[in-house]
C-alpha cells in the first residue's frame, strides 16, 4: 500500500508488539488506555496503528478501534496520523488520552466527523501517593459472585450521570461488562440497606484497565443520598491500599477538573495529579 511508505504510519503486527510496550513504558500511566487493547489484541493489525522513523524505529502509537487512544506523536506525526484517520474514514466513539495528543488530533480531524457530544479538554490524570487526609473504610470490599445484579443498577446509574444516556438500552453488553468484572474481582463496592431496606451498592468503583502495573479506577459512584459525607474519599483509601498491597503498584484516574467536588474527594484520598487527559465524546 503506497500510503504505508509515503507516511511511514502503518499497521502493528504480532511481531512489532514488543516494541510498542516498550515505547508505551515510557509513560504506563498516561499510556494505559492503548496498553490494554494492545497487550490483549495486537495480533489483529486493523486495530493498532504505528508510526516509524527513517531506522525502522517505532516512535508513536495509535489505537484505534472503538475508542482513538495516540500517543508518542510530534506535529508532524499527528498530520499523518490525522490525513490517514480521515481518508479512512475512521469510526470511533472517542477520541481519549494525553491531553497534548487528543486536543491537537481532534483540530486536524473534526472536519471529518459530526459534532462532538461533548468536549472534555482538561481532565486530570491522578495517582495514588498515599497521602491520604482520611482513614480507610472498613466497609469496603471486593464485590463478590452473586452481587452482580446488584451492582448493575449502580453502573448504570453512573454511566447515566457520566455520559447522559443509559447503556443498556443498546443491548446487554454493559450489564455483562459489570459482571465480568466482578467475576474478576476488579469491582470494590460497600453495601447497606437502602431506604426501602433492600440491600444496594452505596459505594462502587471498578478496575477499568490493568496493565504495565497500573491500575486505572472507573466508573466511581456513591449512592446520591450519601453523597457528602465523606464515604467516597475513605472508600477510595480502602480500594487504593488494597489494589497497591494486592495487585498492582500504581492507582491512577482521571477526573474532569471542573468537578471540584470529585478532585477534592480524590485529594483526600491520597491521589495527585500527574498530567493531563482529554475526551471527545462523538
Amino acid at each position: 500500500m503506497r500510503w504505508l511508505r509515503r507516511s511511514r504510519l502503518r499497521r502493528l503486527s504480532a511481531f512489532d508488539k514488543s516494541a510498542a510496550i516498550a515505547l508505551l513504558d515510557q509513560d504506563p500511566v498516561a499510556t494505559i488506555l492503548a496498553r490494554v487493547p494492545i497487550e490483549q489484541d495486537v495480533t489483529r493489525p486493523a486495530h493498532a496503528l504505528g508510526l516509524f522513523d527513517d531506522d525502522g524505529n517505532l516512535t508513536a502509537v495509535c489505537w484505534n478501534g472503538a475508542n482513538l487512544v495516540p500517543y508518542g506523536f510530534d506535529d508532524n506525526g499527528l498530520d499523518i496520523l490525522a490525513d490517514h484517520l480521515l481518508s479512512t474514514r475512521q469510526l470511533c466513539n472517542s477520541l481519549v488520552g494525553p491531553a497534548d495528543q487528543v486536543m491537537p488530533l481532534w483540530e486536524r480531524v473534526q472536519r471529518g466527523y459530526s459534532k462532538p457530544r461533548e468536549i472534555r479538554e482538561r481532565q486530570l490524570s491522578m495517582v495514588y501517593k498515599g497521602t491520604e487526609q482520611v482513614a480507610p473504610d472498613p466497609q469496603v470490599r471486593p464485590a463478590e459472585l452473586g452481587e452482580g445484579g446488584l451492582v448493575v443498577p449502580a453502573s448504570v446509574a453512573m454511566f447515566a450521570e457520566e455520559v447522559g444516556y443509559d447503556p443498556t438500552i443498546y443491548g446487554n453488553a454493559y450489564a455483562q461488562r459489570v459482571h465480568n468484572l466482578v467475576r474478576h474481582g476488579r469491582t470494590f463496592v460497600r453495601m447497606g440497606p437502602g431506604p426501602d431496606g433492600e440491600q444496594r451498592v452505596e459505594f462502587k468503583a471498578d478496575i477499568g484497565a490493568l496493565a504495565g502495573g497500573v491500575a486505572q479506577i472507573q466508573g466511581v459512584w456513591t449512592a446520591p443520598d450519601l453523597r457528602g459525607q465523606g464515604i467516597a474519599s475513605r472508600a477510595m483509601v480502602t480500594v487504593s491500599q488494597a489494589i497497591t498491597a494486592e495487585i498492582v503498584p500504581t492507582v491512577s484516574l482521571y477526573v474532569n477538573d471542573y468537578n471540584v467536588a470529585a478532585v477534592r474527594v480524590y485529594e483526600k484520598a491520597g491521589f495527585e495529579t500527574v498530567g493531563m487527559y482529554s475526551t471527545i465524546l462523538l
